[in-house]
């Protein structure tokens, strides 16, 4: 399912007055958040602001309890399964199975997406996320950075339209986290947006084109990042009363 039609005119994530509650509990108290074509958006904020129940939201794990959600083109509500095959995720599950190898974990949902050309592009992303000499190993014996590359590779194994990403960088090493940014420069053009949560300020904002703060489950800040990092950390400081 390589190069999935998308409906490219408006935005690639539009939420409008976004609720969820888990009975009493308010995660989410009216989102409004756009993402254009061609934007990598990270979103910070501190434990329970509502980061990821938002990406979880997103990318239909979750059903909100009031508001509209459109993702490529296509609302929530409506076309929940057309949304599931444009967006690819990576959330603190790596959804791999510990008892198949790396080849076979890419070659399953290469086939759920019905992805052509499926060895050679699975050649090449276990090569983006250098990780050719521990292809035909079980999951179970990578360590955690390795699992969390394989399964970057995973949701690119389809080329989604739109990247959802929670904390993409946990349990990276330097060298991994260098690879993983390119990856995401060499991924992202006109046709393209990611949005993703972090728990570091610096390395999201070097990752990302725009910014946005989350505290209490809203919107606090969201611009782009014409700032440098000092000044980014006075402003989520003000936003969340949390320093980084």
């Amino acid at each position: 399912m390589n190069g999935v039609d998308i409906q490219a005119d408006g935005y690639a994530i539009e939420v409008k007055r976004l609720i969820k509650s888990y009975g009493e509990h308010h995660a989410l108290r009216g989102i409004d958040l756009n993402v254009k074509w061609g934007d990598i958006l990270a979103i910070f904020g501190p434990n329970g602001a509502g980061k990821t129940t938002l990406l979880k939201v997103l990318a239909t794990l979750v059903k909100p309890s009031a508001g509209d959600v459109s993702v490529a083109g296509f609302n929530l509500k409506q076309d929940a399964i057309m949304i599931r095959r444009r967006i690819g995720v990576v959330t603190h599950q790596t959804l791999l199975y510990d008892d198949l190898s790396a080849y076979e974990n890419l070659r399953f949902y290469g086939k759920m997406y019905d992805v052509s050309n499926l060895r050679d592009r699975i050649s090449q992303l276990v090569a983006q996320v250098g990780l050719e000499s521990r292809i035909h190993d079980p999951v179970r014996t990578l360590s955690r950075g390795m699992q969390q590359r394989l399964a970057i590779a995973r949701a690119l194994i389809h080329d989604p339209p739109v990247l959802l990403l929670d904390e993409p960088g946990t349990g990276l090493d330097q060298h991994a986290s260098a690879m993983f940014a390119n990856i995401l420069n060499s991924t992202v053009n006109k046709q393209r947006a990611v949005l993703m949560t972090s728990h570091s300020l610096e390395q999201g904002a070097a990752l990302s084109s725009r910014i946005a703060i989350m505290a209490d489950g809203k919107i606090a800040y969201e611009g782009s990042k014409q700032m440098d990092i000092s000044n980014l950390r006075d402003v989520y400081y003000q936003c969340t009363g949390v320093k980084d």
